[in-house]
């Protein structure tokens, strides 16, 4: 699981069970919050009422017609209340009167059969001087069908002479507390979505520079050139930096060793050669034909020596850099002139004819130098390998805003086995004329060299499946 997963898991699990107390909570509260607000303005109707009662009593005894006749005919009324978005669309309070020995006298709903004796709680604890009030249930299956009633005393005289109750059905007052659920559930639904888009954003934001050094690392671990990341903040910033110092540290290791092996390998053949011939010329019989041939020998390892030497020094030197350390417009065609220039004595001595088709509008930000020795090397290359009286071909032009050069021979081509290793240090495969092969640094060097410039190299079967085209494609 990624780092942004586990974020987003830790967050989404907290703030579920969080939020999911918090919804349970509010929904009793919203719940009591709407019954205490129905409650209280029953207590005033109630208390209203009872003052109509009191004050239309006669000797003592309460006379209910007035009140009956008012909740009757409020009763037959068409509301249309529109209360935000609930419409109201009758009156559904209701009204019963008791006189002070419980007898009922008047019930608006007809639950109480008018003549009975009332032994409800609310009627009892009103008639005891205490506040009266209760929910009942009109049925038992159905929750919904909650009754909530609220009595007051009627005086007169100082004397209580019966009790009237008002209630109110909870089932309109539950569309309130319905609504205000679901909007709270959307709410809180939206605002869990809200925060994990955001802790989304925020872990990608945070652990993107660590997918950038994990990447970073990658490419490293695959042995490929990757510039070191720009990190922000002082601990990533650290961390890249460790990193580097590590990559360089174990690169130098792995460097010093793999060029040991490989010089020492490529310094025994002209070694041995140059001791074998020097052992001979130190004999004074040796013909003076046979000295100078000896001579010569001398005179060509020494000289392979040194280019070997020279172009090691030329590849370490490039293998440090991580970056281009100069940068300046290049045309490329005229460095691909001059590089095929300093090679033409080579090719006319094969008696080699050329085609140049370079475009002139060529042009990009790098090293001419390295530009210009990495085409030598491959145009040496296709010298190497062409046939003699063969044709070689100088191209270059746009597609798709990158820089194309292409370097064709009409050589033996490049057999399979070979095709994955040419780009490896001192790997080199035998001259079709003389049987030798090269330092094997040149192919190594012209990778490293393009790689610096964001660019790519590659040897493919020539025209025509003919021969060896050299691809160069830079920005």
């Amino acid at each position: 699981m990624s780092l942004t997963s586990r974020f987003l898991a830790g967050f989404a699990l907290v703030a579920s069970v969080g939020l999911f107390v918090l919804f349970s909570q509010l929904i009793k509260r919203v719940e009591r919050q709407y019954m205490e607000a129905t409650e209280e303005p029953m207590v005033d109707v109630a208390n209203i009422l009872a003052e109509l009662l009191a004050a239309e009593a006669e000797n003592g005894v309460l006379k209910p017609q007035t009140v009956e006749k008012a909740v009757r005919a409020a009763h037959a009324r068409e509301l249309h209340a529109q209360i935000y978005n609930h419409t109201k669309q009758k009156v559904d309070l209701e009204v019963y009167v008791t006189d002070a020995q419980r007898r009922v006298l008047f019930d608006s709903a007809g639950v109480e059969a008018v003549g009975s004796i009332s032994n409800k709680r609310d009627i009892n604890l009103t008639l005891g001087g205490q506040y009266g009030a209760r929910s009942t249930r009109t049925s038992t299956y159905d929750p919904l069908s909650v009754v909530m009633y609220v009595a007051a005393p009627v005086v007169r005289d100082g004397k209580t002479i019966g009790v009237v109750s008002v209630a109110k059905p909870q089932r309109g007052v539950l569309a309130f507390v319905w609504e205000t659920e679901r909007w709270l559930k959307w709410a809180i639904i939206s605002t869990i979505g809200l925060m994990l888009l955001g802790i989304y954003l925020a872990a990608r934001w945070a652990t993107r520079p660590l997918d950038t050094l994990a990447q970073h690392a990658l490419s490293v671990s695959r042995g490929e050139r990757s510039a070191p990341p720009h990190m922000p903040g002082h601990q990533m910033k650290t961390l890249a930096k460790a990193l580097e110092d590590m990559r360089d540290a174990l690169e130098g290791r792995e460097y010093v060793e793999s060029y040991v092996q490989s010089l020492t390998h490529e310094l025994k053949s002209p070694v041995a050669a140059i001791l074998g011939a020097s052992e001979i010329l130190q004999s004074p019989d040796v013909p003076a034909d046979k000295r100078a041939r000896f001579l010569d020998n001398i005179r060509a390892e020494a000289g392979r020596l040194r280019d070997l030497l020279e172009r090691l020094l030329h590849l370490a030197a490039l293998e440090k850099q991580k970056t281009l350390l100069k940068r300046e417009p290049v045309n490329l065609r005229e460095v691909m002139l001059r590089a095929w220039d300093h090679h033409s004595t080579l090719a006319a001595a094969k008696n080699l004819r050329v085609e140049t088709e370079v475009a002139d509008n060529l042009v990009i930000q790098g090293d001419e130098w390295l530009i210009e020795l990495a085409l030598g090397n491959l145009i040496q290359n296709a010298i190497d390998f062409s046939p003699a009286g063969g044709l070689l071909k100088l191209q270059g032009y746009r597609l798709n805003q990158r820089h194309v050069l292409e370097i064709s021979d009409e050589g033996p081509g490049i057999p399979d086995y070979a095709r994955q290793r040419v780009f490896e240090r001192f790997y080199s495969l035998p001259r079709p004329d003389t049987g030798k092969k090269s330092s094997g640094l040149g192919l190594c060097f012209v990778k490293e060299a393009v790689t610096l410039h964001q660019g790519t190299v590659e040897l493919i079967e020539g025209d025509h499946g003919k021969g060896t085209k050299a691809v160069v494609v830079l920005g």
